[in-house]
């Protein structure tokens, strides 16, 4: 027997592929055959009304189908039927199918088409990272890696390396961003503060507060960056003055708002004068410097607590007593529950230094008042039971610090401006002094004369910024002023700060106003060189002489500001006063008052405390926690900027800590 030569077996094959494509089996072309053509795979043979049919598994379309016949047309429908595409999705063959998906990376959900993208699912981690506060070292954790794997499959893990690398080439290109944005703002406003970690450095947080466009008050952490002891007023000054350099706005300063060290106060005159010597001193420099208000309230509360420690000394003993043993709080609260009183607060130990906490510690402490009495016949070592008298005094005391903490809450707001809300406040401080200093207990003579003593030194000078926020307040304007002013001030004192509040509110406007009138007189120019007959003078006819003649002019010469006080002041409804916006009002007048808008916008923009700066420092106490004390200064700074920047773009309001998180879960 002959062997197959090459060219036969390659006829051979071409004859089965024939055959194979013919439906036949080359073996047994002349007898009923088994179907080899790959087609059958996904074909069933049906009779319908008698004829025979080929029936796709997929879709169910029913094809022409002959014993012994051709399959091309079998082959071409599988290639287009959509089903089969559908179930060929993930394979490694076969035509796939787009898969749709809701895209919510930027908080709206969009339908998109599915697309694993490597570098977007980094790009996303490093925010989620950021923005949360989750270590680096989480990204490693076997269960973090299963559960994006369950997500998707092709998630591929990365080490904290290569997280960090993300995490600083993307506070790279946030940066820019930012940059680019503050290069279309008018005036900044800054706030600062200091603050020491855990690794016994010091560092500076350096915050930004704006307006938008569209009226919104805007901040942004501009640094976090370590500052070498000694905290000298011009190292203060210096890295202040770097900072303004690097982001391009050191010509846009409007204010700065610091509290009241000495080495502040220092600080701001040495900006304060490399400003004016660069002539980019705005404002005149009459409203630069901005004391925090917040910290000069805590000064004069805590001076005035200084002088009572003995009204309260025995309820802090008695809280630390029951707080040092848990058995010991056991049992009060088994009272707390015979008695049916509210378990909603706990007793709280103040810290001395923070008059907050004492405040919320006399608040508690009040409101269980009468467990004390009882938990003193079930433990005889208990000695710190304050008295009836003690209880009143208490009370005095914690009514007097729920008004300031009251005061302080407005103060401390970020989504809404505060310079206009300063004076009223400030006002109810004072009437509250003068009211306590008749009363004749000699405690509360005590506690109000040390108080009015720090207020008078704080607030002795008329704070413009106080007042000229409150002036642009449409409901408030010059009347708070004329109200407000004679029972602050002494009588032979109080006109000389109206009149100083009118004078440099008439100043601020001027200024506005020429920078205005230089923009338009260089428009008008290029205008009037291209159209030379609009700058002849308009002739008056009959019918301007009978409006002259006839109707109450305003006269030409009638400034915005004047227009502006003549009107009287807004009275919002009852429901809306308290949360009536200055900002929203000046928005909409902006057309009828164009140049004094822009001044309101950016006063009102101005921030009187620098709490949110210290709340920069909470943040970097989350990420500079005993276990990541690593971390350097650099990387701090990243973390914490970037952090402030995404959560601002995206709403995310972050909890102080994780376990008030849990608390509100629960």
């Amino acid at each position: 027997m002959s062997r197959p030569t090459k060219a036969n077996i390659v006829i051979d094959m071409e004859d089965v592929d024939k055959d194979d494509e013919m439906g036949i089996d080359a073996t047994e072309a002349k007898t009923s055959r088994k179907k080899r053509s790959v087609v059958w795979k996904e074909f069933e043979i049906i009779t319908n009304s008698g004829d025979m049919k080929a029936r796709c598994n997929h879709c169910k379309h029913n094809l022409a189908y002959k014993k012994g016949g051709a399959t091309t047309h079998l082959k071409r429908h599988l290639k287009l039927c959509t089903p089969r595409k559908a179930t060929l999705v993930g394979k490694d063959k076969g035509p796939k199918q787009s898969l749709l998906s809701f895209d919510v990376t930027k908080g709206d959900e969009m339908l998109s088409i599915f697309k694993y993208d490597k570098g977007k699912v980094r790009e996303e981690l490093v925010k989620m990272f950021v923005v949360h506060e989750y270590p680096f070292r989480m990204v490693e954790h076997e269960f973090f890696t299963k559960f994006c794997r369950s997500l998707n499959h092709k998630y591929e893990p990365i080490k904290r390396q290569t997280l960090k690398h993300d995490c600083m080439k993307m506070y790279i290109s946030e940066k820019e961003s930012l940059k680019l944005a503050l290069a279309g703002i008018n005036k900044i406003s800054l706030t600062s503060d200091l603050w020491t970690s855990n690794q016994s450095i010091g560092y500076m947080c350096l915050m930004g507060h704006f307006m938008d466009s569209e009226w919104k008050l805007q901040k942004r952490i501009l640094n976090f960056c370590p500052l070498e002891p000694p905290h000298t007023r011009l190292a203060i000054a210096d890295s202040i003055s770097e900072c303004l350099i690097d982001w391009g706005i050191e010509d846009k300063i409007s204010t700065i708002t610091l509290d009241n060290a000495s080495s502040n106060d220092l600080a701001v005159r040495v900006l304060k004068e490399n400003f004016e010597a660069k002539e980019k001193l705005h404002f005149g420099g009459k409203i630069f410097h901005v004391r925090c208000c917040a910290h000069i309230l805590n000064l004069m509360v805590q001076d005035g607590l200084t002088e009572i420690r003995d009204v309260i000394e025995n309820i802090r003993e008695s809280v630390k007593y029951l707080k040092l043993s848990p058995s010991r709080l056991y049992k009060f609260n088994e009272i707390v529950k015979s008695l049916k009183l509210s378990t909603s607060k706990r007793l709280i130990l103040d810290v001395p230094t923070r008059w907050n906490s004492t405040y919320a510690m006399l608040e508690c402490a009040l409101e269980n008042k009468s467990v004390f009495s009882r938990y003193k016949e079930r433990d005889y070592n208990y000695k710190w039971l304050s008295s009836d008298e003690d209880w009143k005094r208490a009370a005095e005391v914690s009514k007097f610090l729920e008004v300031i903490n009251d005061v302080t809450k407005v103060f401390s707001g970020r989504k809404y401006p505060t310079s206009n809300l300063f004076l009223r406040q400030i006002w109810k401080v004072r009437k509250m002094l003068n009211d306590m200093s008749t009363d004749n207990r000699d405690f509360v003579k005590r506690m109000t004369l040390k108080m009015k003593e720090k207020f008078d030194k704080y607030w002795g000078e008329c704070n413009l910024v106080m007042a000229i926020g409150a002036v642009l307040d449409p409901r408030y304007k010059m009347k708070l002023i004329l109200y407000s002013f004679p029972k602050i001030y002494p009588a032979d004192d109080f006109q000389r700060h109206i009149d100083d509040v009118r004078e440099s509110l008439e100043f601020l406007y001027k200024e506005y106003l020429s920078v205005d009138s230089q923009i338009n007189s260089s428009m008008s120019s290029a205008t009037y060189d291209s159209n030379p007959s609009q700058a002849k003078k308009q002739k008056t006819d009959d019918f301007d002489e009978w409006v002259i003649t006839n109707s109450d002019i305003i006269p030409g010469n009638k400034s915005e500001i004047d227009m502006y006080l003549d009107e009287g002041v807004y009275k919002p409804g009852n429901e809306e006063y308290e949360d009536f916006d200055a900002l929203n009002w000046w928005k909409a007048n902006s057309l009828k008052f164009r140049h004094l808008s822009k001044m309101a916008r950016d006063i009102l923009s101005i921030p009187i405390t620098t709490i949110a700066s210290e709340s920069a420092f909470s943040a970097g106490g989350r990420v500079l926690d005993q276990y990541r004390s690593s971390l350097k200064p650099e990387t701090v700074q990243a973390l914490i900027c970037m952090g402030d920047w995404l959560r601002q773009d995206f709403g995310v309001e972050l909890a102080s800590n994780v376990e008030n998180e849990f608390m509100q879960e629960a």
